[in-house]
């Protein structure tokens, strides 16, 4: 059995340095396949160092799991992953091209970083492993490996949407950038809509032969398949996670400081592309319409912080703090507060009791690859007395989880009669809801994600 070998920009570290961002329900995936199939999981420390040397951090988990890591010069950190990545590449495929910074030293850092990467897991690949590439940080580093004498399978994955052509163009060297993805064997997208825009870019754009029935895109002299793989929770330990004490403890805080009240629930990463300025409009609109029914709902939004170090971040995070003071000064009493603002992390098992907690789950990103958030809401709820879940038409989720309440969140009106409707939604409905949406993620789960990604790989 070949080797599995995984790069990717953070890597699930034991005790790792600052590398708190790779746990979670895909990190768990990647850990059991190279259990099962033996390799290494290649990426990014998280640290910088004064001058890069190349020197790779080897660390071996209890369950055998190799990992290695580099180091990375405060400049390369700079331009390649707030630079590029973040600030170019990140805004431009959530179709803000209105925050996408065009800095010729960005996509300079981008490529020599790629060209680190390569060079130095070129070394750990040994003749016969299958290579999995993840995410935006690392589109060329296929044709990197290539260009050093890589023959075995490569894939990659894009955990993120995969803008309109009329978007993509205008980023400089797209060409470039598209033909070195097409150095991969396989190509994964989280749904068909990012497929299909990448497979009309690939048309109109390069001249390539497409053919949809299969995914083959044949151009100049090879072939590569693009294929959607929809990315799932890890159902069966998520779901564990629920019996414990910290679940129900976080629970009965929610369900006891709300005083009989209905608890709506959003929990996002603070960035611009969930859409939390437009979902506090909507809330907002929501008791402007119905303001007998104020103290019938309290909105608790969990927004931990990322990238402080991006301008656009900073700005996210003064909007929110705006919004959410306006609203609390219209509406709130002496005795209730509307919005909860909550701006840090939290475990899992608080997380999973604080869903079951909530009757309306709030998952709204103005675009978004997938949307773990809607999955493991759906997944802690009570079968008995399911709640409701308010789902973006824009989140890649959208299209495997059509019971959810489908919104425009740019529609403050919409946001507002979707929240009424889930407020009075009967309990049948509810049922009959929760029911199908809950098949849809025990079953389409992130092994099966990884099982059908790897099995494709191997198959080419």
């Amino acid at each position: 059995m070949s080797r599995l070998v995984v790069i990717s920009n953070r890597v699930a570290v034991p005790e790792a340095r600052g590398a708190a961002g790779a746990q979670g329900g895909l990190a768990g995936a990647l850990n059991a396949a190279l259990r099962e199939k033996g390799g290494v999981w290649f990426g990014w420390s998280g640290q910088e160092c004064e001058r890069f040397t190349g020197t790779i951090d080897r660390q071996v988990s209890e369950d055998g799991v190799v990992t290695a890591t580099i180091d990375l010069e405060p400049q390369d950190i700079e331009e390649y992953y707030n630079g590029y990545a973040n600030s170019t590449l990140w805004p431009l495929f959530h179709y803000r091209i209105d925050l996408t910074e065009y800095e010729r030293e960005f996509g300079k850092g981008y490529e020599r970083v790629n060209d680190l990467f390569a060079e130095s897991v070129r070394p750990l690949i040994e003749p016969g492993d299958v290579v999995w590439v993840h995410d935006y940080h690392f589109m060329p580093l296929g044709e990197r490996l290539r260009q050093r004498g890589v023959r075995n399978r490569l894939g990659f994955f894009l955990h993120i949407p995969w803008p309109p052509a009329n978007l993509f163009v205008s980023l400089p060297y797209h060409e470039r950038l598209v033909r070195s993805l097409l150095r991969y064997d396989l190509l994964g997208f989280q749904n068909n809509v990012w497929l299909e825009s990448f497979l009309h870019y690939c048309e109109t754009q390069l001249g390539a032969e497409v053919d949809r029935g299969t995914g083959e895109i044949t151009y100049e002299d090879r072939s590569v398949i693009a294929r959607a793989y929809p990315i799932g929770i890890d159902f069966e330990q998520f779901m564990a996670k629920g019996s414990c004490g910290e679940a129900r403890q976080a629970q009965q805080r929610l369900e006891s400081s709300t005083r009989h009240r209905t608890a709506m629930i959003g929990v996002d990463r603070l960035d611009y592309s969930k859409g939390l300025p437009e979902r506090l409009d909507g809330i907002a609109r929501f008791f402007e319409r119905y303001p007998d029914r104020v103290r019938e709902l309290v909105f608790v939004q969990i927004a931990p912080p990322s990238r402080e170090d991006i301008g656009s971040y900073q700005n996210i995070r003064e909007t929110l703090e705006r919004k959410t003071g306006r609203i609390n000064g219209v509406y709130a009493d002496v005795d209730m507060t509307p919005i909860r603002y909550v701006n840090k992390g939290y475990p899992q098992e608080e997380l999973f009791g604080l869903y079951r907690g909530a009757k309306i789950g709030l998952v709204t990103p103005l675009r978004d690859g997938m949307n773990l958030v809607a999955k493991e809401y759906v997944a802690a709820q009570d079968p008995d007395d399911p709640g409701v879940l308010i789902l973006s038409s824009f989140a890649g989720a959208a299209e495997q989880m059509p019971d959810a309440l489908l919104v425009n969140p740019h529609s403050s009106d919409e946001l507002a009669h979707a929240i009424r409707e889930a407020l009075d939604m009967p309990l049948a409905e509810r049922k009959a809801r929760y029911a199908k949406l809950i098949e849809t993620v025990r079953n389409d789960n992130v092994q099966r994600w990884t099982d059908n990604f790897i099995g494709d790989l191997r198959r080419i």
